[in-house]
């Protein structure tokens, strides 16, 4: 059948309707008119519409070399790539990796393999390197999340800190004469079980270490509002390896109250996971405080940081009732729900914690047994004058430790000086623009009342119960501010209270003292006892006898 006149019969049949007798008398009529049947007729319609393959039947199938050998080609020029590849990465191309084994070969584990010159070609082995996922894309891909969660509360806090979309307030509660406004920072724990966050604001210059115990403490102590329920001190802490995590005084702060410090590892540092994904559980409250609450402050800006963090706290009420993200109730229920078998570890107070935060310094003490830290002077004892010693000084007290060799010495208190305080022609407008114009003049004329920051959130607010099972706090005592560090120490401290010798001392005297520091080590216990049992007496030579 010639094929206009295929195309002619098919443009007449597209005419009529599907089930129209005119289709059969036409086509009966053509089959007669060219001596064929109508199955025939029909065949020939149907062949003309069935499209034609534009590849060939062995696309996929390497030609040049069989595919085993090939793909061996492909597997070197991809671990070529992959040697060569830097940081930025860059690595060595198709083309001189063919040229390296085509010209030099290269030595693998299975021996030398050298290709003949003119077997690989660039444009056929990036094809099949793509097809094969032997391509930098491929090769490059991490692997899936493995997504962790605690098991009860208070096992794992994630701690971070972002700046505020405010950036600062307009009355901070300090400012650096030498430098501009601090930075307003966000500080944040998120319960890794239940979601539960507790967040504050921070006047900071960058990523403060002294501001972040600070947070933590008030973070873990118990709160005074019953709305506020997390509270305690965690297992584990988990951040990222910014400045805060690196500070050796928070390290130390954070062995003395128990708790595990984990840090993720930098990004590239475990193949091709990304390690830095982890902490999505503390970084999103960022994203909801920052679109849910913080784009408020275009109406109503905090005149200071105590009033930015009381709005925040009621957000945060709020933000704690709501949904779980996997349970079937909220966050708030979850962390009540889920407390340790034990209960939470309570929080020891704010001046046995200001104890814990110190920071080490070698300094030379003068000749007058003093030494200077910040301006403030410190008299230690004479023992130490003209040695060099390790400062152990407080970041939020003015007690100051002195270490020599083996021994810790102090507390000290500063004898006179300054006391630290703390440690900015026109074209005519379209229409458009005068529409932008005045919605920018609406909206700098709208207020917002100051009720919707200040009021209480109206969401069922969990109050924590009166009998939340608490641990007592397990003080580590690390300079021995509480008990004496051996007996000979003990025996030495009822020896200067006594003002002699315990060896000039009776017999059933100084068997009581020896009984008495083997049972306790307790400074004041000690004390107590040796003053309620034995009267100090004046050492001999302050009353000499009179010369006979």
């Amino acid at each position: 059948m010639p094929s206009e006149t295929l195309i002619a019969l098919a443009r007449r049949l597209a005419l009529l309707p599907t089930r129209s007798h005119e289709r059969r008398l036409v086509v009966a009529e053509t089959a007669q008119t060219f001596g064929v049947s109508e199955p025939t007729l029909y065949r020939a319609l149907a062949e003309r519409c069935r499209p034609k393959a534009l590849r060939r039947a062995d696309r996929g199938i390497p030609r040049v070399l069989p595919a085993e050998q090939l793909e061996h080609y492909c597997e070197l020029i991809a671990a070529i790539k992959v040697r060569t590849s830097n940081k930025k990465g860059r690595h060595l191309s198709t083309a001189e990796s063919i040229r390296l084994i085509e010209t030099f070969g290269i030595d693998t584990p299975d021996g030398h393999v050298q290709a003949a010159v003119g077997t690989l070609n660039k444009t056929t082995v990036n094809r099949y390197l793509k097809q094969w996922g032997y391509d930098r894309t491929t090769l490059g891909r991490p692997p899936p999340a493995v997504r962790f969660q605690a098991e009860h509360s208070n096992d794992c806090w994630q701690f971070d800190l972002s700046p505020s979309d405010l950036k600062e307030v307009e009355a901070p509660s300090w400012i650096r004469p030498d430098m501009k406004a601090p930075t307003l920072m966000l500080f944040s724990v998120v319960d890794d079980r239940s979601g539960v966050a507790y967040q504050e604001y921070h006047c900071v210059y960058g990523e403060d270490v002294v501001t972040a115990l600070r947070f933590l403490f008030n973070a873990m102590a118990a709160k005074a509002s019953p709305d506020t329920l997390l509270q305690g001190i965690p297992l584990i802490i988990y951040t990222d390896n910014g400045p805060v995590a690196r500070s050796q005084v928070f390290q130390r702060v954070m062995h003395y109250l128990g708790i595990e410090l984990r840090t993720h590892l930098p990004a590239g540092k475990d193949g091709r996971r990304t390690t830095a994904r982890s902490k999505g559980k503390v970084e999103r409250p960022f994203r909801t405080v920052k679109e849910v609450h913080e784009t408020l402050y275009h109406f109503q800006k905090p005149r200071d940081e105590a009033e930015a963090n009381a709005w925040l706290q009621n957000f945060l009420i709020r933000y704690n009732a709501m949904d779980h993200r996997s349970e079937p109730h909220s966050r708030a229920e979850d962390w009540l729900q889920n407390l340790p078998a034990g209960g939470i570890r309570a929080m020891c107070s704010w001046e046995r914690f200001c104890t814990f935060a110190r920071e080490p310094e070698r300094r030379k003490v003068a000749i007058d047994a003093r030494v200077t830290v910040d301006g403030t002077p410190y008299e230690v004892d004479s023992d130490l004058a003209g040695e060099d010693v390790v400062l152990w000084w407080g970041l939020f007290d003015q007690e100051l430790f002195v270490e020599h060799g083996e021994k810790r010495f102090g507390p000290y208190l500063p004898v006179g000086g300054p006391i630290p305080l703390n440690r900015y022609r026109t074209f005519k407008k379209s229409a458009a623009q005068t529409r932008a114009d005045r919605i920018e003049t609406l909206a700098a004329q709208l207020e917002l009342p100051r009720a919707a920051l200040e009021s209480r959130p109206d969401v069922a607010v969990f109050i924590r119960p009166d009998g939340l099972p608490t641990q007592a706090f397990a003080d580590p005592d690390p300079f021995n501010q509480l008990t004496y560090p051996s007996l000979l120490a003990a025996k030495r401290a009822i020896s200067e209270f006594l003002g002699l010798p315990l060896a000039k001392l009776p017999a059933d005297q100084l068997a009581r003292i020896n009984e008495l520091v083997q049972s306790t080590l307790n400074k004041q216990a000690v004390l107590a006892r040796v003053r309620a049992c034995i009267e100090p007496v004046k050492h001999l030579s302050e009353n000499p006898p009179h010369a006979e």
